[in-house]
Parts: structure tokens; C-alpha cells; sequence
């Protein structure tokens, strides 16, 4: 419950956020207790780290244990938070710009701009692009050997395109990433599975080195460094396909994806003599594979963001029968989908690309929302 002491491995949990709980002497459910003059616990050395930005990391550890507890009560899987060492955390976060932080630090410079970070001093950084409205809180990141300075910023300010008279429906897929009810499609570059087989061979070199050893920390970051390379690979494609849309349309609607749901491995068919039926798992598990690859989250985050800075109205739909139903006469039926590729109307005939015809219904639906919420 939330008012017992935490458990040994929840004081390990504090220790990974480099010795801040040594300093501060704070358990996730009670109050700070300071350590007194002479205690091991007390650690000098930490003074010369920002106070709030150690504050911040005791805060994240707070919220992972009160979403345990609160999963807990509501009888829940609980999930307990695992721990995370010295090599699993990444980032260190400052809540205030100024509070031991400080974004343009050096603004005489005439070339360069740097970062002050309390304990480290000014660190220059590779600035991709203007910053715009005001600093509000700074973190700084690590991917492997790359160090990146996040900037969370207020009062930004809002750029409209101008407008097109354009709606598009957009129906997600794996054979297609995505196809728009004009009939274009993008490709799915599956980059994970491009990266399979490098991917692979680097997992098999890290399994046969022994833990602890330097050629093991090598090994670690080759397979960071390619799973980092699939992950900007996605990000790249996703911004590309987002800002293709939001400069062409002023309405766009999409499915209201539950992907977490699609992705769930089936449930076992018990046989009544101990064992169990084939349920078809190895097949869902390449299917399951192929929808994180294509980053539909990812992509549908983006979208939104750039949306609402562009000022474009985005709907989501109920996806079901989507791809069941004609887009010319309404009838649903399962036999409409010919094939994966191929829709053919049973009642009246029609026949189109199975995932064109999606988004026409996807984009039909969006109008009808929108109509509904004006009347």
C-alpha cells in the first residue's frame, strides 16, 4: 500500500540515479530526511550537482512506484518497476532553465552555442535549428556515444499554412505504410527487418563475451548503435510522411489505433488432456514484428504535433469494417476482401485497391464526426 516503507530493491531503484538517494536520504513515500554529519550515507561530492535536477530524478522514480501501487489496487498486473543501473539511465533533467542550467550561456560567442550544466560548466552543443519561444526546462540525453540537449519551450509561436480545400482519409497498414484516399500509397521500408541480419550476428557476438569485460561494453554499443540507427531511420520516414500531409491537406483522418491490442500475443487453447491446441502464435508473433516496424505510433504522434502547429484539424475514426465495407453501396461483408490486396463488393460489384477503398470509409467517417460535433 502507499504508506508502507519500500522494499530493498525500491532503495536500489533511488541508487541508480547516481547516488541521489545517498545525499537526500528520500524513500519514494515518505519525506526527505537529510542525512546527518558523519553519516556514510552523506556524500560531499554530490553538492556539486544541481539539487533540482537530482530532485527530478527522485520524481520520476515516485511516479513509476505510484503507477505500481495504483496498478496494484485496481488488481492489475502490477508490473513491478525494474531497476535501472548505471548503464540503463540516460537522462538527466533540469525542471527550470537557470535553476542549475542555463540554454545560450555564452550568447556573446559569435559562432557557437553552449550549454552551462552545474558540476560540468559549459559544454558546446551542434545547434540543428533555431530555438524558438522560451526555454522551459532542459535535459540532456545519451544514445550510445551521442549526447543530445533536449529543450522543452513555452510560448512557441504557431505558424499556420495556408489553406488547401483539401480532406484525405488515411488508412495504416504493413504492406503499404500508409494510402490515402486519392489513391498514393508510401512504401513500408521495414527498416528493422533491413537490419536484421547485422542486427543478429552483433546479438550473437554480445552473447559470447564474458559480463564485465571491455570487449563486452563493445559489444553493447555495436548493438545499441544499430538499434540507434533503426530508430532515426523510422523517425526520418515518419516526419517525411507527416509533413507530406499536413502541407497538402487541411483535414486529415486516421484510425484511432489500439496498437498495444494488436500487438498482443494469443491466448493459449488448452485440449483438456494437459497440453494445448495450435493457436496460431508463431504467425501472429511475424505479424505483431511487422506492425512495430512500421512505427504506426511513432507516426501518428508526429502527425499530431504537426497538426496542431500548423493549425490543420486531425480526426480519428473507429477502425472497424473499415476495410469490410463498400465504399460505393455501404454493404459490409468479410467475403468483400478478396484478397489482401483486393477489394470486390459482393451486392453491387464495385472492385478497387482493398486499402483505397479503407480510406474512402475512414475519411467518409471523419466528415460524419465532424458534421455530428458542428450540428
Amino acid at each position: 500500500m502507499p504508506g508502507r516503507p519500500p522494499r530493498p530493491v525500491q532503495r536500489g531503484a533511488c541508487g541508480a540515479a547516481r547516488g541521489v538517494q545517498a545525499v537526500q536520504g528520500v524513500d519514494p513515500v515518505r519525506r526527505p530526511v537529510r542525512p546527518a554529519e558523519g553519516d556514510p550515507r552523506r556524500r560531499p561530492d554530490q553538492a556539486h550537482w544541481s539539487f533540482s535536477s537530482q530532485q527530478a530524478t527522485l520524481r520520476r522514480l515516485d511516479k513509476a512506484f505510484r503507477a505500481f501501487f495504483d496498478r496494484v489496487k485496481a488488481g492489475r498486473t502490477p508490473g513491478f518497476p525494474r531497476f535501472k543501473g548505471r548503464g540503463w539511465f540516460d537522462t538527466v533533467e533540469w525542471p527550470k532553465d537557470g535553476d542549475g542550467c542555463r540554454w545560450d550561456s555564452q550568447p556573446e560567442h559569435p559562432s557557437a552555442t553552449f550549454v552551462r550544466l552545474q558540476g560540468v560548466g559549459h559544454v558546446r552543443v551542434h545547434q540543428h535549428r533555431p530555438v524558438r519561444g522560451r526555454v522551459k526546462t532542459i535535459s540532456v540525453k545519451r544514445e550510445g556515444s551521442r549526447w543530445y540537449v533536449v529543450l522543452s519551450c513555452d510560448d512557441v509561436p504557431v505558424e499556420i499554412l495556408p489553406a488547401t480545400g483539401a480532406v484525405v482519409g488515411v488508412d495504416m497498414g504493413v504492406a503499404s505504410f500508409l494510402t490515402t484516399s486519392d489513391g498514393e500509397q508510401v512504401g513500408n521500408p521495414r527498416h528493422l527487418a533491413a537490419s536484421a541480419e547485422k542486427l543478429a550476428a552483433a546479438q550473437q557476438d554480445l552473447a559470447r563475451k564474458k559480463r564485465g569485460s571491455k570487449r563486452r561494453r563493445k559489444a553493447v554499443a555495436r548493438v545499441a548503435a544499430l538499434h540507434g540507427k533503426v530508430r532515426r531511420q523510422r523517425l526520418d520516414g515518419a516526419h517525411k510522411a507527416a509533413n507530406a500531409l499536413i502541407r497538402d491537406y487541411d483535414m486529415i483522418v486516421h484510425e484511432d489505433l489500439r496498437i498495444a491490442n494488436m500487438t498482443k500475443s494469443p491466448a493459449p487453447k488448452p485440449d483438456g488432456e494437459g497440453g494445448y491446441l495450435p493457436n496460431r502464435a508463431a504467425a501472429k508473433a511475424g505479424l505483431n514484428k511487422s506492425i512495430l516496424d512500421a512505427g504506426w505510433g511513432v507516426f501518428l504522434g508526429i502527425l499530431a504535433h504537426k497538426a496542431e502547429s500548423a493549425g490543420r484539424e486531425l480526426i480519428s475514426v473507429d477502425p472497424r469494417n473499415t476495410s469490410r465495407t463498400c465504399a460505393q453501396c455501404g454493404h459490409m461483408a468479410k467475403e468483400n476482401r478478396a484478397t489482401q490486396a483486393e477489394f470486390a463488393c459482393t451486392a453491387c460489384g464495385h472492385t478497387a485497391h482493398a486499402d483505397v477503398n479503407a480510406a474512402i470509409n475512414i475519411l467518409g467517417a471523419g466528415l460524419a464526426l465532424r458534421e455530428a460535433a458542428a450540428a
